[in-house]
């Protein structure tokens, strides 16, 4: 403890993911002895972020503006809707290049044991938005986790009424693993999911 407020900051940098005490302490040691400048440029656009940046009114994604920039683009494929579970997940599909549809963020899956119910996620929105938007393909990219799964399986079954074409992303073998690293969950859905050469 060297003063109350830095013990303070120490504390607030915390919230940060993989954050613990002794990272926080260097991270506030090296912004107050070496980086006091860049630290307060860091609050003052941690302040805009956190008053300006709000959730996309259409797809939940974060934007500067009601509509976020993916929404906007009229160059995106209206008829291909990808159902991820956070924003993160949009950003990872992004970075691939692969894809040029619409995204839906759930904000999150469901989890019983942590009390998270479908109405706790934006999933009757995003049957609303099925509804009153025809669409050729919805993609399930929810985690590869039980409550990803399951997630997967819920949408399905409220949408499926709506959507003629109802896939999930491939799960299998990372380019680069060798077999005997494999859990074999994973090797039994590269089984399942093989395809031809």
């Amino acid at each position: 403890m060297l003063t109350p407020k830095f013990d303070q900051l120490v504390k607030d940098l915390q919230i940060l993911p993989s954050v613990g005490q002794k990272s926080a302490q260097r991270m506030a040691l090296q912004l107050l002895s070496k980086k006091r400048n860049e630290g307060i440029r860091l609050a003052q656009t941690l302040d805009i972020a956190m008053r300006e940046i709000q959730e996309c009114r259409q797809c939940h994604a974060f934007s500067d503006d009601e509509i976020c920039p993916i929404c906007q683009d009229l160059r995106r494929d209206d008829k291909l809707l990808c159902v991820v579970e956070t924003a993160s997940d949009i950003m990872a599909i992004e970075s691939s290049g692969a894809y040029r549809g619409r995204y839906f963020v759930l904000g999150g899956h469901l989890s019983p044991i942590d009390g998270i119910g479908a109405e706790d996620l934006h999933i009757d929105e995003l049957v609303m938005w099925v509804k009153s938007h025809p669409i050729d393909e919805l993609i399930l990219a929810t985690g590869a986790t039980s409550e990803g799964q399951t997630t997967a399986f819920f949408i399905h079954q409220a949408v499926n009424a709506y959507v003629p074409k109802i896939t999930k992303l491939a799960q299998g073998i990372p380019i680069g693993g060798e077999l005997g690293y494999l859990d074999s969950l994973t090797l039994h859905q590269a089984l399942n999911n093989r395809s031809f050469i």
